[in-house]
């Protein structure tokens, strides 16, 4: 029983690489869903703050 020699991760990888297309100038998300994820983050983490301040100068005042 002769067992195959396997690709290193490396050289599969990069094999897997080089099938997929181009990437379209000026794409920075080449998967969709992951825009949608990254600017709802970045939306929770800018209401967060201002909740959070709004919250503190309310606390302030009193």
């Amino acid at each position: 029983m002769a067992r195959e020699k396997r690709k290193t991760l490396e050289e599969r990888i990069a094999d897997r690489q080089a099938q997929r297309p181009a990437l379209k100038e000026g794409s920075t998300f080449e998967h969709g869903p992951a825009k949608f994820v990254f600017i709802f983050l970045v939306v929770l983490v800018v209401l967060i703050h201002v909740v959070g301040l709004t919250v503190l100068m309310a606390l302030d005042s009193r």
